[in-house]
């Protein structure tokens, strides 16, 4: 409720970013389910890499010849293997290693192609220095944009060598233009505008300016890009651990894709089903939550969109002046009379 003082009404209290946050997020029920998803599945790796033993309850190479070709019960939530390996703790021993690198390609990707996408935009003059670098990162990112980024990841895996390090640093070098494209686009679409022109006829400094008012403009979908993209990279390297040239299964670092290869590959599919679904259904999970979060942050982040999110579910009290007239009106000793003032408030009020 709106509190009145001698002045006149007090204003509204701004809500705070977090209430802001949540209102958004409650507003979009998909968005609300992959925002608690995602915080599901880094809790969940971050308890397994501190205290496995809480969620995981055998090794990754445990056998047990008793417990062979078994079904998902209790005991084996995801079932076991011809040799009495258990699913579901290889599994979740995975979740680690593939988000982790999830982060570490898109985010070095980011840090990369953001630097150079920075520069080749707000340096982008021609005749000078900065206009020939622009050209030059422009025309480096077209070649590796030419070519499809899982066929360019596989040859500079098979250059690097096997494993994950390499798989990781030719899935990077890959990577990058697509940041480099997105971010020169949005530079180029900031620094022209009126804002950034006040700021440098006021004399503050090129490199300022960049900081300051550009970089901070490009940010929002630059993060909403780097969220959706974490889901690409764990899919791309799936892929490559699938092909057989990221990770190795049976190990003491389980991963997904190379599960999949492995027991798709022993014909055992088709009788035990679960042991192909147990490692497909964590990607698929993993990827449909920051997928949705992505599209949860679009929404958050966009101005007009969280306004209108945050208008949808806010309740506004009546204004002031109604009450006041209603009172006044209340007032008056007969509701013949009663009802001039409140027909002259409402003038006063169009007529303002």
């Amino acid at each position: 409720m709106a509190t009145s003082s001698p002045n006149g009404p007090a204003p509204p209290r701004a809500d705070s970013s977090i209430r802001v946050f949540w209102r958004v997020l409650r507003a979009n029920p998909l968005s609300f389910f992959g925002f608690l998803l995602c915080a599901f599945i880094g809790l969940t790796a971050l308890v397994v890499v501190v205290a496995p033993g809480l969620l995981v309850p055998y090794g990754p190479l445990q056998q047990n010849s008793l417990a062979r070709n078994l079904g998902p019960s209790a005991h084996h939530l995801f079932g076991t293997d011809n040799l009495g390996r258990d699913i579901y703790s290889n599994v979740m021993l995975a979740l680690p290693l593939d988000l982790g690198i999830g982060f570490a390609i898109a985010g070095s990707a980011l840090f990369i192609g953001g630097a150079l996408g920075l520069v080749a935009g707000f340096y982008d003059t021609p005749g000078t220095l900065g206009g020939w670098l622009s050209i030059a990162i422009m025309r480096v990112t077209d070649i590796f944009l030419s070519f499809p980024s899982l066929i360019l990841a596989l040859a500079m895996t098979r250059v690097l060598g096997l494993g994950v390090g390499p798989t990781v640093i030719a899935i990077t070098l890959t990577w990058w233009p697509f940041y480099v494209r997105l971010v020169r686009g949005e530079v180029l679409a900031v620094k022209h505008r009126p804002y950034v022109s006040a700021a440098r006829a006021a004399g503050v400094t090129e490199n300022r300016i960049l900081l300051r008012h550009v970089l901070r403009n490009v940010l929002e979908p630059v993060i909403v890009y780097f969220t959706l993209d974490i889901g690409t990279v764990l899919v791309t390297y799936s892929t490559i651990g699938f092909v057989g040239v990221a990770s190795k299964f049976p190990s003491a670092q389980p991963e997904w894709g190379a599960m999949l290869a492995f027991y798709q590959g022993s014909g055992a599919a088709t009788s035990e089903p679960w042991l192909v679904l147990a490692p497909g259904a964590a990607i698929f999970v993993t990827v449909l939550a920051f997928s949705l979060l992505g599209d949860g942050l679009r929404d958050i982040l966009d101005p007009r969109t969280r306004r209108a999110f945050v208008r949808s579910t806010t309740t506004h009290d009546p204004p002031p002046e109604t009450t006041t007239a209603l009172s006044s009106s209340s007032d008056e000793p007969d509701s013949d009379s009663s009802s001039a003032p409140a027909v002259g408030a409402v003038d006063a009020r169009s007529a303002s």
